[in-house]
């Protein structure tokens, strides 16, 4: 009997083998699915960026305001008889730290 048993218990083993470490089984299929939602992620992310794209496109093609923001931001350019003013902003103000006298050094 106790042969019989364990004939039957290695038969289940090795049924089971395929289902989870063979071609297609449980771990190749887990780890197919993780790959599968990086790439989900990561199109997704080009998909915002493409859509970021056409619309911009659009924007260009349909009007000159897009072009002429971009004129002016990109390449710094102004209208005829319009005067440009540029404001720097003032540097900032260097910290100075008092120097150490031997009088000031506690002992």
């Amino acid at each position: 009997m106790k042969t019989l048993s364990f004939i039957f218990l290695l038969l289940i083993a090795v049924l089971q083998y395929p289902i989870w470490l063979g071609k297609g089984g449980w771990l190749q299929v887990h780890a197919l699915q993780q790959e599968i939602d990086k790439q989900q992620t990561a199109n997704a992310l080009l998909k915002a960026r493409n859509d970021a794209l056409a619309a911009e496109v659009t924007d260009l093609k349909s009007g000159l305001d897009a072009v002429e923001g971009r004129a002016r931001a990109e390449l710094g350019m102004v209208k005829k008889d319009e005067i440009f003013f540029q404001f720097q902003a003032a540097p900032a103000a260097v910290a100075t730290t008092p120097a150490a006298t031997p009088n000031s050094a506690s002992h």
